[in-house]
C-alpha cells in the first residue's frame, strides 16, 4: 500500500517540473500570450457547445454527427467534474505559486475540462472525417498544451481529461 502514494508523489513531482519547463509565464511576448489564449478559447464552453449544436441546428447531413459530439461532450464534462470535486487539486498558481495568464475557470485543476472538451468533439469529428482526424486530434491536443501553457493546468491534469473524453467516447465510435 506504501508504493501507491510514493508513486502518486513521484508523478506529482514529476507534474510540477514539466509544468515549469512549459509554462511561459511573464516572459512570453504579447503576441505569443496572444495566439495562446486564442487556441484556449477554442477549448471552452463557447467554442465547444457551438462545434456540437450548429449542425444540430443547420439540420445537415452533419446533424447526426453534431448530436453525438454533443452527447460525447456532455457525459465526459460530467465526468471531468465528478473527478475534479472529487479530487480537489489545486491550480497550479495555488500549488506551485506562479500567476496563471488568464482567468481561471474554478479553484480545481485535476482533470483539464477544456482538454476533455476539446477532445470530446475532436472524437466525434475525427470518427465522422477520418480524413481529418490527424488534424482534429492536433488541435484538441493543443487546446490541451495551451491550459498549461497559460499556466492553469498541470500536464497531467491535461493528459486525464483528455483521457476521460477518449473513453467517454469509445461507445459512441465504436457502438
Amino acid at each position: 500500500m506504501r508504493a501507491a502514494p510514493r508513486l502518486l508523489q513521484r508523478l506529482d513531482a514529476r507534474d510540477r517540473e514539466l509544468f515549469t519547463r512549459w509554462a511561459v509565464f511573464d516572459e512570453a511576448s504579447r503576441g505569443v500570450r496572444i495566439l495562446w489564449m486564442v487556441v484556449t478559447h477554442l477549448g471552452g464552453a463557447t467554442a465547444t457547445i457551438m462545434a456540437c449544436l450548429a449542425p444540430i441546428v443547420i439540420r445537415g447531413p452533419l446533424a447526426e454527427i453534431g448530436a453525438r459530439a454533443f452527447a460525447i461532450l456532455v457525459i465526459s464534462h460530467l465526468a471531468v467534474q465528478l473527478v475534479k470535486r472529487t479530487v480537489g487539486r489545486s491550480r497550479p498558481s495555488r500549488a506551485v505559486g506562479y500567476a496563471s495568464l488568464i482567468r481561471e475557470p474554478d479553484r480545481f485543476s485535476f482533470p483539464s475540462g477544456h482538454a476533455a472538451a476539446a477532445m470530446a468533439v475532436a472524437a466525434a469529428y475525427a470518427q465522422a472525417f477520418p480524413q481529418l482526424a490527424p488534424a482534429f486530434v492536433a488541435l484538441a491536443f493543443m487546446i490541451g498544451l495551451s491550459r498549461v501553457v497559460l499556466g492553469v493546468h498541470f500536464p497531467g491534469d491535461v493528459l486525464i481529461g483528455q483521457l476521460i473524453a477518449i473513453l467517454t467516447a469509445v461507445p459512441f465510435i465504436v457502438g
